[in-house]
């Protein structure tokens, strides 16, 4: 079985592996293949330990195989290829083979068959399965590298997440603190002004104490863009506590009524309670803008390893076009948010009427570097 080296018009020499038990038919195709200027090294077998062998000791760019040989057939040769190098291209090269048969071992693998009573089809059949051979292994490094861009921007967009929220934290405390402490001083300068300015000065003392509240009101703006920016509570009472204010806020502000029904054993990580607390707010928005719900019902949950939040509201329910709506930058969002950290994102009409959101994310997932 020693390579015998072919040279003609290609660029690069392909390696072949022949199981053929014929010396006439395999010099037949020999001579086709150096008549149609193929340059290769061709290593023969007859047996099938010396086929496997060959499988695994040798790089190689094409098999061709009789179809019948005497204790090693043409299906066996296609079986243990397509196990050890389901790559490479893999033509019978046959005496006889029936219309139905020759299907049948295109379906279970084979690139294809060329009878050896034709063998003027055996050079064009290599070209065809080697063109074939490297579009699809250029599919695949095209693939290779989408899936590590896709991995690189999911990276990127857990990395800017993070840093989102923690701009978000940073900035509402700087508010809180800064301009809080601020507008404090001014209020007890304005409540000073008040106390000493003469009874009789009514003017100037009206314009004191309406000082006074539009103070009191900058300073509870102050605090209401602070809390939006990164609310308190997520940080200091952990995420069952953060809806609760939230459906609580939601409903004083759309008098539409929000119940949250929490049972949660430990407190999650923050990366994890930020997201379902970033979705919960889209989603309590989407009712706002689309639902025309008088009642929504929410439920954070354990199942197993997995955090699982629904959000029911009983408002008109979401149609099929709206969740397929690429511009649906909410749903987007949402969908995202969770996928990021490994979880599913759901919404989907209730029977009746309603729509329901369901977010399950794991409470160990590996996060992006």
């Amino acid at each position: 079985m020693i390579p015998r080296v072919y040279k003609g018009e290609m660029k690069k020499d392909i390696h072949i592996l022949m199981a053929e038990d014929d010396d006439a038919d395999a010099a037949l195709q020999v001579h086709a293949l150096r008549k149609g200027k193929i340059p290769f090294t061709l290593t023969r077998v007859q047996t099938e330990s010396d086929f496997i062998r060959e499988l695994d000791r040798n790089p190689l760019n094409l098999i061709l195989s009789d179809y019948s040989m005497p204790g090693f057939d043409g299906y066996a040769a296609l079986n243990i290829a397509k196990a050890k190098r389901p790559e490479t291209p893999f033509i019978f090269v046959t005496g006889t083979m029936g219309e139905e048969v020759a299907i049948e071992t295109l379906k279970n693998g084979a690139t294809d068959y060329v009878l050896k009573a034709r063998l003027s089809r055996l050079v064009p059949a290599v070209h065809r399965a080697l063109r074939e051979a490297r579009e699809r292994e250029d599919r695949q490094h095209i693939e290779a590298r989408l899936r590590e861009s896709h991995k690189q921007l999911r990276a990127l967009s857990v990395y800017l997440q993070h840093v989102r929220e923690e701009e978000r934290t940073h900035i509402a405390r700087e508010v809180h603190d800064e301009l809080g402490q601020a507008l404090t001083s001014c209020k007890l300068d304005a409540a000073w002004l008040a106390r000493h300015i003469p009874r009789n000065q009514k003017e100037l003392l009206e314009k004191a104490e309406k000082l006074s509240l539009d103070i009191d009101a900058t300073i509870q703006t102050v605090r209401r863009i602070a809390t939006e920016l990164r609310p308190g509570v997520l940080d200091h009472l952990g995420l069952t506590a953060a809806l609760e204010w939230q459906a609580q806020e939601f409903q004083l502000r759309t008098g539409i009524s929000c119940h949250v029904t929490a049972n949660l054993q430990d407190s999650l990580d923050t990366d994890l309670a930020t997201t379902f607390f970033r979705i919960f707010q889209e989603t309590l928005t989407n009712v706002i803008r689309h639902a025309g719900a008088t009642k929504v019902d929410v439920k954070l949950k354990e199942d197993g390893d997995r955090i699982i939040l629904e959000v029911k509201d009983n408002g008109r329910g979401v149609n099929r076009d709206e969740i397929s709506n690429s511009r649906s930058m909410g749903l987007l969002g949402m969908r995202e948010r969770a996928e990021l950290l490994g979880g599913e994102f759901e919404i989907q009409p209730m029977r009746g009427k309603g729509t329901k959101v369901c977010v399950a994310i794991p409470r160990l997932t590996r996060r992006a570097a």
